[in-house]
């Protein structure tokens, strides 16, 4: 991948790189007609997204891009972005190409439709390691994350603050990355911790581990959790047991390297973990579907009675907003439909070919881009026009991989006053924003409670407007066109939320929004539009 910072050179790599490339993009238009149910459910299959550029500046808008900047999309927009002009986002582009027999569809999914690690053919498996997990063997990737303050603290206050619960257990990382929250699970004094990490940065948390001293309490292990096992020399170096105890683990045949039976009884008796640690969360909580992965190392390595996951809980919210970048947004579109209008002219002028044929297929393309798809942005608080409305909520210790597939279709209902500033700028509202918040507490299910470690000293993250910027941002849901707000007037919005998985690129989703408007104005009057029914694909 080649990130969005770099010059020209690196643009005309880039291009030369898209030139060479055997594959196309996909690209469907997401904006459905309020008359076409047919439109919507094809909505919901998104096969190509577009990468876009953000800037931290003072009001952190979009930055303008040349077509060049645009030219090589297959890279995957990534949660991580912080305190850099043009930060790296990626997009897990689905892309179909034929192989010599011209049959083979390449898709990041498994036939299942579930992510290719649980139970992809090799092919798959190979698409999304090249489209997810590879950018995650950068550094520079992972420092966007380590450089997040909010994040790194509530990790840190959550393991290093609870040193009492993770005093003397064992300890999974799943998606370890460099490997620092393995570190500080050793530091707070767990026996044994297994740092699982699918990329090549494996190769580095494993020098931060020897580099840090707790070599002999974290081991790094290279491979997709649905596919690793707990060592066997482990059982008796480190005392393993199931929550049944040391008896359960006897009734294997006696340990002998060469007999597969005992080896086989001891992996399937692979629930001897106390805790799961992981940071799994993407855009709006859900994207990416790592949370399938943590599920999966749940249910195969954690005790099921007394084990615990950090995070704990987690919570999906969205809001009315009212952010100027909604005008740059649409703007960016006329513009780049003024500049196509340009070029068929010069084209037929200069060239004498006459390009019109295409203007239908590049205006959707152009709407997709900028209209149908969210956007990250950095919101300031006061642009948070009503209290959020919580659309999931997810119980880690007790949710399923269904649970993690979206959101089934939620009501919600807002009420936004006018401020009645009487300021000259005209009050509107322009989208909603989505964001996430997690916990990192005790277990609330009716077995944990009872069974599960006490966190003495929970922690709560939250990704929202007011807490500052993270990595994560938010995710803008625009409006086609604004919904102003009459001076000492009212608006109400009252709708449904539904958020599906993309058929053919299980990491990503999509998301739909059905809602009323209600207007009271001072006089008294009220009025209330048509529903509005609108799909946004999350890139």
């Amino acid at each position: 991948f080649v990130t969005t910072r770099v010059g020209g050179l690196a643009r005309t790599i880039i291009t030369l790189l898209a030139a060479a490339s055997s594959s196309s993009l996909l690209h469907q238009n997401l904006r459905p007609s309020s008359s076409s149910s047919s439109l919507v459910a094809s909505a919901f299959s998104v096969t190509s997204i577009h990468t876009r550029s953000v800037t931290t500046s003072a009001r952190r808008q979009y930055n303008r891009r040349s077509d060049n900047n645009r030219s090589n999309d297959n890279i995957i927009q990534r949660k991580r972005h912080i305190n850099i002009i043009q930060p790296l986002k990626m997009s897990s582009s689905t892309t179909t190409t034929k192989n010599d027999e011209g049959d083979a569809t390449f898709a990041n999914a498994s036939a299942t439709k579930n992510i290719p690690t649980f139970d992809g053919d090799e092919k798959a498996k190979a698409t999304d390691f090249a489209n997810y997990f590879s950018a995650y063997s950068q550094l520079y990737h992972q420092k966007q994350m380590l450089t997040d303050h909010n994040r790194m603290a509530a990790y840190h206050a959550a393991i290093v603050g609870n040193s009492q619960v993770f005093k003397d257990k064992v300890v999974m990382d799943v998606g370890s990355g460099s490997g620092i929250l393995a570190v500080w699970a050793a530091k707070a004094g767990a026996k044994r911790v297994y740092a699982v990490e699918y990329t090549d940065m494996a190769k580095h948390a494993r020098k931060v581990v020897e580099a840090n001293g707790v070599d002999h309490v974290v081991t790094v292990i290279q491979g997709a959790v649905e596919d690793v096992t707990i060592p066997v020399e482990d059982w008796e170096a480190f005392n393993l047991q199931t929550e049944e105890g040391a008896a359960a683990a006897k009734e294997c045949p006696a340990d002998d390297d060469d007999d597969d039976a005992s080896i086989s009884c001891k992996q399937q008796q692979s629930k001897v973990v106390d805790i799961i640690i992981s940071e799994w969360m993407g855009y709006f909580l859900l994207r990416e579907s790592m949370l399938d992965s943590v599920i999966r190392a749940r249910d195969m390595f954690l005790k099921p009675k007394s084990g615990i996951l950090l995070p704990s809980h987690a919570t999906m919210l969205i809001a009315p907003i009212m952010n100027e970048d909604h005008h740059m947004v649409i703007e960016e579109y006329l513009e780049g439909m003024d500049n196509w209008n340009d070029y068929l002219v010069n084209a037929k002028k200069q060239y004498g070919v006459d390009m019109s044929i295409l203007t239908e297929e590049y205006d959707k393309e152009q709407r997709d881009y900028y209209l149908n798809s969210s956007h990250y942005v950095q919101l300031d608080d006061d642009t948070i026009l009503a209290p959020p409305s919580v659309v999931k909520t997810l119980d880690l210790a007790v949710c399923t991989l269904e649970d993690a597939k979206g959101v089934d279709e939620t009501e919600f209902s807002f009420d936004i006053e006018s401020s009645g500033s009487g300021a000259d700028d005209e009050e509107e509202i322009n989208g909603f924003a989505g964001w996430f918040t997690v916990d990192f507490q005790s277990r609330t299910d009716e077995v944990g409670k009872q069974f599960g470690a006490k966190m003495t000293n929970p922690v709560h993250f939250s990704s929202s407007p007011e807490i500052g910027d993270t990595h994560w941002g938010q995710q803008a849901f625009y409006f086609a066109s604004a919904i102003p707000i009459q001076s000492n007037g009212k608006v109400k919005i009252d709708g449904t939320m539904e958020m599906i998985r993309s058929k053919d690129n299980a990491r990503l989703y999509n998301v739909k929004l059905q809602y009323t408007i209600g207007a009271a104005a001072a006089d008294g009057l009220n009025n209330v539009m048509d529903m509005v029914e609108s799909v946004y694909k999350i890139p």
